[in-house]
């Protein structure tokens, strides 16, 4: 199956992409997007995998799902679009962060600038159907 995601990671999970399970996710990915709103946006799926390659990772944080509210998700767990108002999880990290090493809080949740460093912000799940977090868990993801 080809799977359109950065070619570090394309190579190692290549095998994965030819499973019996990742097919039936695939399928029932697309379903979902067939028929009603799924966050983040297909496009953003890989994200997390596009902006940390596998030979730069250094540190992973994995989260639960996206985020499942509009403008919230872009395929980096605990992230959000600029101008989007930081949801409580990323409020809490960002105050331990202030807390624990001094520094202010940011003027923005988008924490690409994380990942472009090496700082693989994985979500166990990769996409969920709006306003319905963990709607996509436990269908292979995992």
């Amino acid at each position: 199956m080809d799977v359109k995601i950065e070619e570090s990671w394309k190579k190692r999970l290549a095998d994965e992409f030819e499973k019996d399970y990742f097919k039936q996710l695939t399928d029932f990915v697309k379903q979902e997007y067939r028929q009603g709103t799924v966050y983040p946006p297909g496009p953003y799926m890989f994200n997390a995998f596009e902006h940390c390659s596998f030979d730069k990772v250094k540190v992973v944080i994995l989260g639960q799902d996206p985020y499942h509210e509009p403008g919230q998700a872009h395929g980096l767990c605990f992230s959000v679009q600029d101008g989007v108002p930081f949801p409580p999880s990323l409020i809490n990290i960002f105050k331990e962060i202030q807390d624990d090493l001094g520094h202010p809080v940011p003027t923005t949740g988008n924490l690409i600038r994380w990942a472009d460093q090496g700082v693989l912000l994985l979500n166990a799940t990769l996409t969920v159907r709006a306003h319905q977090a963990g709607s996509h868990q436990n269908r292979g993801w995992e």
